[in-house]
C-alpha cells in the first residue's frame, strides 16, 4: 500500500498521481526537487545558445524540455499535437512530471538531455482496478430500463469520483496490475476518520461494475519485465531518440479516437469546460438527440451552444445508413456573415479533432458564377460552414449539394432574419423538399437556430418548418416579447408618478387580477400600499418588504386565494422580495420605480411567466400580460434602451419618446466631438450601429480641417498622384499625396537615410517622450515615428515596448524603447505626410460591413508601393475620398499614358464588391449637416464662417470622371 497525491482526474479511469514517501521503485520527492533544480540551472544558462539545444524536428510522442510560465521552471514534457499558425508552430505539451497541458511555440522547446531523464516520471497514469463504467439502457419497445457495460465513464460518475478524492484527508493506492504504462490500483480515501474503497464504493451505488477475469496472483513487483520500467536504476536504451520511460502518458504513444462526450471532450476540459453552463444544459441534451431546438439566450451568439452536441450526433454513423451514398454534408451552418463563418469554422476544427473525421468546409463564394461553379466538395467533408447568399449562389450551380443534409443549423437567428429573411426562407424551402423523399424517411431531419433576441419571423420558423421543437428561451425580457406580453411606457415627471399610477390602476380591464407594483424603497412601498388601499373597494392591497410586519405566508396565502370577479389583488413590494414569493402567476406588472439593471427588469418580468403565450401557437393580437413602466426625468440616461426595446418588442412608442432620445442622441454626439470620424460611415457610408459606436458621425469644424494635404493641391482640387503604403482593407489606405514638381519627402527621406548611415549619428534615446519624434531603422531604410503609447510597466524593465506611428505612411507598431533614435530638429520641420485614402462608391456584398480578405489581400498585393492617379472628391481632417484611382503606366517611347486598371473596377471584377452610389450622397449630407452646401455642377471652396485654411471639397460632377475611366489611352492632364 503507497500514499499517493492527486494531480489531475480525467475519470475514474484515467488519473494522475504522484507517490509520496520511498519504496523498491518509487523515486523520493527530494530527487524530484534536485533535478528541476539542475534542469533549470542548465537550461537558464544555455539560453545564449539556444540554437544549440533546439530539437531538428518535432513529432507527436516526442520527449522534451519546455518552460511552464504557471510554475516558472523547465519541464520534461511530451508533444501530444502540433498546430500550425501563421508565422510560427504551436505545440500542445503534456508535463510529464505535474500531468499539466500548456501550449508552447516550437521555437521555445528544447531537447531533452539524456541526464535528465533517467528518473521515472513523477506523474504516474492510473485507473481502478478492474471497476468499468455502467449505463442505464432503455427499451421502449419492450418498456424496460437496465444497467448494462458502457464503453465511457458518464459525467455524474466522474463528479462522484471527484468528490471523493476532494473530501478525503489521505489517499492511498494498493498496486494490482500493470497495462502498458498505466497503473491499475485498488484506491482508498479516509473521509472522516473512515476508510472507504473507491472501486467498491462506485459499484455499490451503480456507477461501475466489476469486471470478471483470472486471478493475477504474481505480484507485479516480482515481474522482472514490469519491475525494469519501475526501476530507479534503469538506464535509458541507448538506441531510443525519444525515451519511453515507466508512466509515459499512453495518450502520446498511440491516437485514440474519443466520441466527443457532454462535459468529458478533451478541448473542453483543455479549455477549462468543465461542463455546460445555465443555457447550454438546456440545449445540449435535445440538440444530441437530433431534436429541433430554438434557443435565445444573452449568450445566443456563443457556437458553442450548439457545436458539441452536433458533434456529438454526428458520431452515431449508423444513423445515416439510409441516405445516398454520394458527396454532400450531413450538417449545414449558416452564419450571418463570413467572419462569424471564419470563427464558426476554427471553431469545429478544434473540437473535431478527437471525433471521427469530419472534414468540415468553409465555402463562402462572390458574385461571379464561375466561382460557385468551380467549388469543388472535399469527400468525406460532412459539415459546411457558410452565409445565406453563399449557399443560394452555391445551389444555383450545385443543385444536389443538400440531398444528405440533415442537420440545418441557423447561427445568430435574429440577425439572419433581419439581414437576409428572404434567404433563409428559401434554405428552409430547400431542405424541406430535400427531407420529404421516401429515401429520407428514416435518416434524422433535425433545424437548430440560436441567437440573442426574439424576431418576428421565428413564429414562422417554428410554425411551418420545425417538428415539435424545443424552445429554450433563458433571456426573459426575450421570453416577454416571444410570449406577447404588452409593453407599456409611460412619460412623466417624478413628481407625478402617483396619478399617473391611479389613472393605470383606474383604467385595467377587470380581467387583469394580479398585479405586482414594484418600488426601489421601503418608504415608497409604503406610500404606494397606502394610495392603493384606498383607491377602490374592488382593490385588495397587500405589501411586503424587508421591514414589513407581514410574513410571506400571510401574503402567499391572500395572493393565492380565489376571489370574486372584479376583484383586483395588488401587492407592492421591493425588488429584494421578489424570489422569496416566487410568484409566477401575476397579469400585470408596474414598475413604479425604475429596474435598476436589465437583470433585475428580467425579474420582474418573470413574475407573470404563468401567463406568457408561445407566439408560434396563438393569435399575436390576443395577450394577457401586461408591463407598465414608468419613465421619469430621473431616468434619462436609459431612454435610448427603452426605445429600442420598444421599437424590438413591436410596441406603440409614444411621440415624446421619440423626440426625447432624438434629443438625447444629438447630445451624446455633442460629448463625442473629440472622437475621431466612423470608420463605417466613412467607408460605406452608413454605421448601422450608432448608438453603440463609439465615434463621431457629424463634422467637427474644429478637428476636420484638412491635414497633410500639400498646398498645390488644396485650393484646385482635381487630379493627384497618390502612393498607397499601409493597406487597411480593399477600398481604405494610408499612404502619401506626390509632388510631381517637388517632392519634399522624397529629399526629406534621402537626407534622413544619408545621416544614420553614418555609425556615429546612430544614438538610442535615454529617455522616450510621449508624442515626441524619433528616428527608426526598419529593415533597409530609416523611418520618422512618433510615440503614441509607453508601456505602463517601463519602470520594471531596462527595454520597454512603446507603441509608435510611422508619420509618413500611417501605420502603428510596437517596438522596443533601445531601438529609437535621436532625430534632428531639421528633420522634424516637414508636417507628418501620411494622409488617408478612401476609394468612393463601393461596398462589400451580401449587407456586409467589413471587406472579405480576399479582396483585401488582392488590392494590397495590386497597389502598394506603387503610384496612381485618383480624382478628389472630398477631404475630411486627415482623411480624402477619391474616384476613380487608377494605375497609369506611360507607354514606351509614346507620349501617351494608358490605364493599367482602376481599383474600383478591380474590386467589383473579383464578385465581392458592389456599387454603393448612396455613398457619396450620404458624405453630402454629412456636409449639409454643417450647412456646407454642394454645387450641382462643379467643385466649390467653402470657406465661410470656418477658420482660416478649412476647406471642404466635393465633386458634383460624376459624368466627367466615368468618360476617364472607360477610356483606355489618354493624355496625363484628365
Amino acid at each position: 500500500m503507497m500514499e499517493v497525491l492527486i494531480l489531475e482526474i480525467e475519470d475514474p479511469g484515467c488519473f494522475w498521481v504522484t507517490v509520496k514517501g520511498c519504496g523498491p521503485y518509487v523515486v523520493n520527492e527530494i530527487e524530484y526537487k534536485n533535478l528541476n533544480a539542475e534542469m533549470n540551472q542548465f537550461y537558464d544558462k544555455s539560453c545564449q545558445d539556444a540554437d544549440e539545444i533546439k530539437p531538428l524536428t518535432l513529432q507527436e510522442g516526442q520527449i522534451c524540455v519546455v518552460f511552464s510560465k504557471e510554475l516558472k521552471c523547465w519541464c520534461r514534457a511530451a508533444i501530444k499535437s502540433i498546430m500550425s499558425c501563421t508565422d510560427h508552430y504551436l505545440t500542445e505539451c503534456f508535463l510529464v512530471d505535474y500531468a499539466k497541458y500548456i501550449f508552447v511555440k516550437s521555437n521555445d522547446i528544447r531537447v531533452a538531455v539524456e541526464a535528465f531523464m533517467k528518473i521515472p516520471y513523477r506523474a504516474k497514469q492510473c485507473g481502478l482496478y478492474r471497476t468499468k463504467p455502467v449505463t442505464l439502457h432503455i427499451n421502449f419497445c419492450e418498456d424496460t430500463a437496465k444497467i448494462v457495460p458502457a464503453k465511457r465513464w458518464d459525467c455524474a460518475a466522474t463528479q462522484y469520483f471527484q468528490s471523493l478524492l476532494k473530501a478525503t484527508t489521505q489517499v492511498k493506492a494498493r498496486l494490482c496490475a500493470i497495462e502498458g504504462n498505466k497503473l491499475d490500483v485498488l484506491l482508498y480515501v479516509t473521509i472522516k476518520n473512515e476508510k472507504v474503497c473507491v472501486n467498491d464504493d462506485l459499484v455499490s451505488k451503480n456507477f461501475a461494475r466489476f469486471e470478471e477475469g483470472k486471478e493475477n496472483t504474481e505480484h507485479p513487483a516480482n515481474d522482472r519485465e514490469r519491475q525494469t520500467s519501475l526501476n530507479v536504476e534503469s538506464p535509458l536504451p541507448l538506441k531510443i531518440v525519444n525515451p519511453a520511460l515507466a508512466f509515459s502518458p499512453v495518450l502520446f504513444q498511440e491516437k485514440v479516437s474519443k466520441y466527443l462526450e457532454t462535459g468529458e471532450h478533451p478541448e473542453l476540459i483543455r479549455k477549462k469546460i468543465l461542463g455546460p453552463n445555465f443555457t447550454e444544459s438546456y440545449c445540449w441534451p435535445p440538440i444530441a438527440r437530433g431534436c429541433d431546438v430554438l434557443a435565445i439566450s444573452h449568450q445566443g451568439n456563443d457556437p458553442l451552444l450548439y457545436i458539441p452536441p452536433v458533434l456529438t450526433f454526428l458520431q452515431s454513423e449508423s444513423c445515416y445508413t439510409s441516405l445516398p451514398n454520394r458527396s454532400g454534408p450531413l450538417a449545414l451552418i449558416v452564419c450571418p456573415g463570413w467572419k462569424k463563418a471564419q470563427l464558426v469554422f476554427e471553431l469545429l476544427k478544434t473540437y473535431s479533432r478527437c471525433s471521427r473525421p469530419l472534414h468540415p468546409m468553409l465555402i463562402i463564394v462572390g458574385q461571379n458564377k464561375e466561382e460557385a461553379r468551380n467549388v469543388k466538395i472535399h469527400r468525406g467533408c460532412e459539415i459546411i460552414v457558410t452565409t445565406p447568399y453563399s449557399l443560394l449562389r452555391l445551389l444555383e450551380h450545385h443543385s444536389l449539394l443538400l440531398l444528405r443534409l440533415c442537420h440545418l443549423i441557423f447561427d445568430e437567428i435574429e440577425v439572419l432574419f433581419s439581414e437576409a429573411s428572404e434567404q433563409v426562407f428559401t434554405i428552409l424551402d430547400y431542405y424541406r423538399k430535400t427531407v420529404i423523399i421516401e429515401e429520407r424517411l428514416y435518416s434524422p431531419h433535425q433545424i437548430v437556430a440560436v441567437g440573442t433576441c426574439w424576431n418576428k419571423h421565428i413564429t414562422h420558423l417554428l410554425k411551418e418548418f420545425m417538428n415539435d421543437p424545443y424552445i429554450v428561451i433563458t433571456a426573459i425580457e426575450e421570453a416577454s416579447i416571444c410570449g406577447n406580453v404588452q409593453q407599456v411606457v409611460q412619460l412623466c415627471l417624478n413628481s407625478e408618478r402617483i396619478a399617473v399610477l391611479l389613472r393605470i390602476l383606474d383604467f385595467t380591464p377587470n380581467n387583469v387580477e394580479k398585479m405586482l407594483i414594484f418600488t426601489s424603497t421601503i418608504n415608497e412601498a409604503q406610500m404606494v400600499h397606502q394610495v392603493t388601499a384606498l383607491r377602490s373597494n374592488s382593490i385588495f392591497s397587500l405589501k411586503i418588504h424587508k421591514e414589513s410586519k407581514f410574513n410571506f405566508e400571510y401574503v402567499l396565502e391572500h395572493w393565492t386565494k380565489k376571489y370574486s370577479s372584479g376583484t383586483r389583488v395588488v401587492l407592492v413590494l421591493t425588488d429584494d422580495c421578489m424570489q422569496s414569493l416566487g410568484i409566477t402567476d401575476a397579469t400585470c406588472v408596474i414598475h413604479f420605480s425604475f429596474p435598476s439593471s436589465p437583470r433585475i427588469f428580467g425579474q420582474r418580468l418573470h413574475n407573470m411567466s404563468d401567463n406568457f403565450h408561445n407566439g408560434s401557437f396563438v393569435d399575436q393580437e390576443y395577450t394577457k400580460a401586461r408591463s407598465v413602466l414608468l419613465l421619469t426625468e430621473n431616468n434619462v440616461c436609459h431612454a435610448l434602451g427603452v426605445l429600442h426595446y420598444l421599437k424590438h418588442a413591436e410596441a406603440e412608442i409614444p411621440p415624446e419618446l421619440h423626440d426625447f432620445t432624438a434629443r438625447v442622441l444629438e447630445a451624446e454626439e455633442e460629448k463625442k466631438l473629440a472622437r475621431p470620424l466612423c470608420t463605417y460611415l466613412k467607408t460605406l457610408g452608413i454605421c448601422k450601429n450608432r448608438r453603440a459606436c463609439p465615434d463621431r458621425h457629424h463634422i467637427n469644424v474644429q478637428t476636420d480641417i484638412p491635414q497633410n494635404i500639400p498646398d498645390k493641391i488644396t485650393p484646385t482640387p482635381g487630379c493627384m498622384t497618390i502612393v498607397p503604403l499601409h493597406i487597411v482593407s480593399a477600398t481604405n489606405y494610408f499612404g502619401r499625396i506626390v509632388d510631381k514638381q517637388k517632392d519634399q519627402y522624397a529629399i526629406l527621406a534621402e537626407e534622413i537615410n544619408e545621416y544614420f548611415k553614418k555609425p556615429n549619428n546612430n544614438i538610442s534615446v535615454e529617455k522616450v517622450e510621449k508624442l515626441a519624434l524619433y528616428g527608426l531603422y526598419e529593415e533597409t531604410f530609416f523611418h520618422r515615428v512618433q510615440v503614441v503609447e509607453i508601456s505602463p510597466k517601463k519602470e520594471e524593465k531596462l527595454f520597454f515596448n512603446v507603441t509608435i506611428k510611422y508619420i509618413d505612411e500611417g501605420r502603428m507598431s510596437q517596438v522596443e524603447s533601445h531601438q529609437l533614435l535621436q532625430l534632428p530638429a531639421r528633420f522634424q520641420c516637414l508636417p507628418p505626410q501620411a494622409v488617408e485614402f478612401i476609394v468612393c462608391s463601393v461596398k462589400p456584398i451580401d449587407n456586409e460591413i467589413e471587406w472579405n480578405p480576399r479582396v483585401t489581400s488582392h488590392i494590397y498585393h495590386k497597389i502598394k508601393g506603387k503610384p496612381h492617379e485618383a480624382k478628389m472628391v472630398l477631404t475630411l481632417g486627415n482623411t480624402v475620398w477619391v474616384d476613380p484611382m487608377v494605375r497609369v503606366t506611360r507607354l514606351s517611347n509614346l507620349k501617351t499614358y494608358v490605364n493599367e486598371y482602376n481599383v474600383r473596377s478591380e474590386i467589383l471584377s473579383m464578385g465581392l464588391g458592389t456599387d454603393n452610389p448612396e455613398h457619396i450622397k450620404q458624405l453630402q449630407k454629412l456636409c449639409r449637416h454643417v450647412k456646407v452646401l454642394a454645387h450641382e455642377k462643379n467643385l466649390e471652396t467653402f470657406t465661410d464662417k470656418k477658420p482660416k485654411g478649412y476647406f471642404i471639397y466635393f465633386l458634383g460632377g460624376v459624368s466627367e470622371v466615368k468618360e476617364a475611366e472607360d477610356s483606355t489611352l489618354h493624355q496625363r492632364k484628365w
